[in-house]
């Protein structure tokens, strides 16, 4: 099948529940792109025979096969190659389940905090996803909560490889970074309808693309085999898995619950820091170190 993948998205249920809406989806050809741009849909078993030779490609089954949650993850749209992951999942929130994913092994217009926007390459891991809350007082700490599933899902999988713990750290308010350079970041992105806030999160990690810093397998590479260095379908399932968690947690029992996890994984810990003070005319700056507790 010769699919266009500059507008191509495949749809995959967990369940026989997700696989009839995406089947729905496709019949009714209700998803779309912000610049009405013509989109073609596949379901996954459409797609047998799109297998890239150098094996770059999302292993959709892969990544299936390791979701354990009820409900999120469990409906997937992947594109090889898209301008935004947030913009789809944004702009058909109310045609997709709660939860669902959105996976692309290229992104040329990626978002960012204060509309930055860059082309993501392959061996990165970006993905947005969906889900809703009520309370909007707590909405802007969700980015928080993302962050810290993903530095338990990457510590997480290295634990089942066997592998030493890449120690991927969260600068506040939203990047994630290894060895002093960024590697990864989260954007939250929220709407109000029907008295819920729709919230849409978008995260991008550097799995395996060395560029333009440094990777998650950059460190790993030398102590142990190909085969065994992180993948990116591996570590969106345990990130499902954790976020699941973490934000039940989160909702029933606010922040409080995560604080001190949040913080042992916090790169401002203990760092030293000038802090300034206006004192009439003047300004006096300390510095001063960062204590958490």
């Amino acid at each position: 099948m010769d699919i266009d993948a500059s507008c191509s998205l495949v749809l995959y249920g967990k369940s026989s529940v997700e696989t009839d809406t995406a089947t729905r989806l496709k019949n009714n050809n209700v998803l779309k792109l912000p610049d009405n741009s013509k989109v073609s849909i596949f379901l996954q078993s459409e797609i047998k025979n799109l297998v890239r030779d150098d094996d770059s490609s999302f292993n959709l089954s892969l990544f299936m096969n390791s979701i354990s949650t009820h409900r999120f993850g469990r409906f997937l749209i992947w594109s090889p190659y898209l301008s935004s992951t947030h913009d789809v999942v944004s702009h058909n929130f109310s045609e997709i389940p709660v939860g669902s994913v959105c996976v692309s092994d290229i992104q040329l217009k990626g978002r960012g905090r204060t509309k930055n926007v860059w082309e993501s390459p392959k061996g990165c891991l970006m993905y947005s996803f969906t889900l809703e809350m009520e309370d909007g007082r707590v909405v802007p700490l969700i980015q928080y909560v993302v962050s810290l599933a993903v530095t338990e899902a990457v510590k997480d999988v290295c634990d089942k490889k066997g592998l030493s713990y890449n120690d991927v750290k969260i600068k506040w308010p939203n990047d994630l970074y290894l060895n002093g350079l960024k590697i990864g970041g989260i954007l939250c992105t929220s709407t109000y309808r029907s008295r819920k806030f729709l919230v849409s999160v978008g995260v991008g990690l550097n799995v395996d693309n060395e560029q333009p810093t440094t990777c998650l397998n950059a460190v790993l590479k030398d102590v142990c085999p190909p085969s065994n260095l992180l993948k990116r379908e591996e570590i969106l399932g345990a990130f499902f898995k954790k976020f699941e968690n973490f934000f039940d947690l989160f909702m029933e029992q606010g922040f409080k619950s995560l604080e001190e996890l949040y913080y042992r994984t916090w790169l401002h810990s203990g760092q030293r820091v000038i802090a300034e003070e206006k004192n009439e005319d003047q300004v006096v700056q300390n510095v001063v170190t960062i204590q958490v507790g």
